[in-house]
């Protein structure tokens, strides 16, 4: 594809603009390290928010929606969509937890919760095992789905894109730290989202679509419509709807989803400037990212299949395309290629900015692992405040490298990536879970979840061969789910109550921190009032803040449904929906300051 002059123009400028961000941002983010990792800790809910959505709206994402809708139909997103369960439980019991625990990144949790060595090594480990490896993966399924946007929209070879989609966002980044990211996701959001909104738009208006209400008519994708799956399937029951809702949610650490927040979202809670902006930047955070942003994607990958409704048209079409990118997530990029100059150079703006406010969150993300938990807690503790701002500016490029290596050597589609970071954290998120609100979880509770999910998944994956795992009411990757969570389980409550506590000063310590109450500390409350100890009057608020959690789930899947439902012209279901969303948006208001949110 040839760009214009204007498509060019709306480019350059597009990147003019964000590296304005990193130099102006990077005045402020080189003075310490809680300046360069957390903006100083004085960030406001709504620019949080943005910056979460912007985070977790990647090039790939896209990508992975329209793989799943061309090969299981809308249905097959509640892969995904069961996460809001995790996102609401951060909502309204963790993030006030999170700014509470006053730590520079969520590693740092662990030794304010654990004690000892297997403590120290609980949190250099996973600062490696996070920060490098599972953050270069998802780096690398996001540099794939751009070189994948390269090769069929401009004939580019793989190592080109991967350079030139790199350098700037690895100049902002490592200039600006988080504020520059963040308000780098706040300019690239509002483009990503109009270009998604265009592309869906445009993708309509194709001659074999013919528009909206003939997409939705059209017999070819009839099976591909349901919010819902096939109640009378019971395999695909099981495996699109009953595991994601009942065990996936609480039992599978996922970056941007994980049981108990962590990562890049607790970092940005962690920066918040109080617990109600963290409370609500989360909470934008969830309504955008499940109820909001799905819908223009899903329509462009059910478009695509009027257009392109099996892989061997698409490869007819793109002869010159390599056989290992040929996935149903090709089908995204391809249908760009139907927008006019002008419109083409945005939406392609707005696909490098999807991809650079991801990249640039996991690049801050990772190398604050790096630096704050592994460099500085075990390296060189006496490091000054510039050099390690210097270390995470040398480890953002590293990271940057690693990833664009996995991606041209390794990735093949955006599926890929997804099941093998499911699996692979698959039994650990209860303890994310209990932790805050169960004295008796210890380090070696996580370290045994850790090695034994990572065992299982490579075991699963490389060893046990897929026939034997065929005779299940569940497809293979379910089965293994499952197979793995209820390994890791059994293995880490054993191994909890077989090891000791954490040691009591530490429990009483963290319990003072985070204002711990309920049944799961009344033995650390117990011992502090026989140490004469003024205990807390703050209330037990885990009763309402779960009827918040049920509310905050009706009010956003009621808003999801509720779009599709006036998409396909169900228009009395949509209003049906759309008042279900709006009286629990006024019963989440009237609850809201009933949770304490600033003590």
């Amino acid at each position: 594809m040839i760009l214009t002059l204007i498509d060019w123009t709306i480019i350059a400028v597009f990147f003019f603009i964000v590296l304005l961000i990193g130099v102006i941002a990077s005045r402020s983010a080189g003075k310490n390290m809680t300046e360069y990792f957390l903006g100083g800790r004085g960030m406001p809910w709504w620019l949080l928010g943005v910056s979460m959505v912007a985070c977790t709206f990647s090039a790939d994402t896209p990508n992975l929606v329209t793989d799943m809708v061309r090969e299981s139909g809308v249905a097959r997103n509640w892969a995904w969509w069961a996460f809001l369960i995790t996102g609401m439980v951060t909502v309204f019991i963790y993030a006030k937890l999170w700014r509470r625990s006053n730590v520079m990144t969520d590693l740092g949790f662990y030794e304010i919760r654990y004690s000892g060595k297997p403590a120290s090594f609980l949190r250099g480990f996973r600062a490696v095992y996070l920060g490098v490896f599972f953050n270069v993966l998802i780096m690398a399924s996001v540099t794939l789905a751009a070189i994948k946007i390269g090769a069929v929209m401009f004939d580019l070879k793989p190592l080109i894109t991967v350079l030139i989609s790199s350098i700037v966002v690895v100049v902002y980044t490592s200039l600006g730290g988080l504020k520059g990211v963040i308000w780098a996701d706040f300019f690239q959001y509002s483009i990503a989202t109009f270009g998604a909104i265009l592309a869906a738009v445009v993708a309509l208006q194709q001659p074999e679509v013919g528009g909206l209400s003939q997409l939705i008519s059209n017999p070819a994708i009839a099976d591909k419509l349901s919010f819902l799956p096939d109640f009378n399937d019971r395999s695909v029951l099981i495996t699109l709807f009953i595991i994601p809702i009942a065990v996936q949610w609480w039992s599978v650490w996922y970056p941007g989803a994980e049981p108990g927040g962590g990562g890049y979202i607790a970092q940005r809670m962690i920066s918040a400037k109080d617990e109600k902006n963290a409370i609500g930047a989360t909470l934008f955070f969830n309504f955008m990212h499940y109820a909001i942003r799905p819908w223009p994607w899903i329509i462009v990958a059910l478009a695509s299949l009027l257009i392109y409704p099996d892989l061997e048209s698409i490869r007819v079409q793109f002869p010159n395309l390599p056989e290992n990118y040929l996935r149903n997530d090709i089908a995204y990029p391809i249908m760009l290629l139907k927008l006019s100059p002008g419109w083409l150079g945005l939406v392609i703006a707005s696909l490098i900015g999807a991809y650079m406010s991801t990249i640039g969150t996991h690049l801050n993300w990772g190398a604050s692992y790096v630096v704050n938990d592994f460099y500085k807690r075990f390296i060189n503790k006496e490091a000054s405040e510039k050099k390690l701002v210097a270390t995470a500016r040398a480890t953002t490029i590293a990271l940057m490298l690693f990833s664009g290596l996995i991606a041209l050597t390794v990735m093949e589609n955006a599926g890929q990536a997804f099941n093998i970071l499911l699996l692979t954290g698959a039994g650990s998120g209860a303890i994310y879970l209990l932790r805050w609100f169960w004295w008796r979880v210890n380090a070696w509770s996580e370290i045994s979840a850790m090695i034994v999910s990572t065992l299982n998944a490579i075991i699963l994956i490389f060893v046990v061969d897929d026939i034997y795992l065929t005779n299940t009411f569940m497809d293979i990757f379910t089965t293994k789910l499952v197979l793995s969570v209820f390994i890791t389980s059994i293995v880490w409550v054993l191994v909890t109550y077989l090891t000791k506590p954490e040691d009591e000063k530490i429990l009483i310590s963290f319990s003072k921190l985070i204002r711990a109450g309920g049944p799961g500390w009344a033995k650390i409350r117990k011992i502090r009032e026989m140490q004469g100890e003024e205990q807390e009057t703050t209330p037990w608020e885990m009763p309402i803040q779960i009827l918040c959690v049920f509310i905050g789930c009706v009010v956003v899947y009621s808003a999801l449904f509720a779009i599709g439902s006036f998409l396909y012209a169900n228009y009395w279901q949509g209003i049906i929906l759309s008042s279900f969303s709006v009286v629990g948006i006024i019963a989440l208001f009237k609850f809201f300051n009933k949770l304490n949110a600033d003590k």
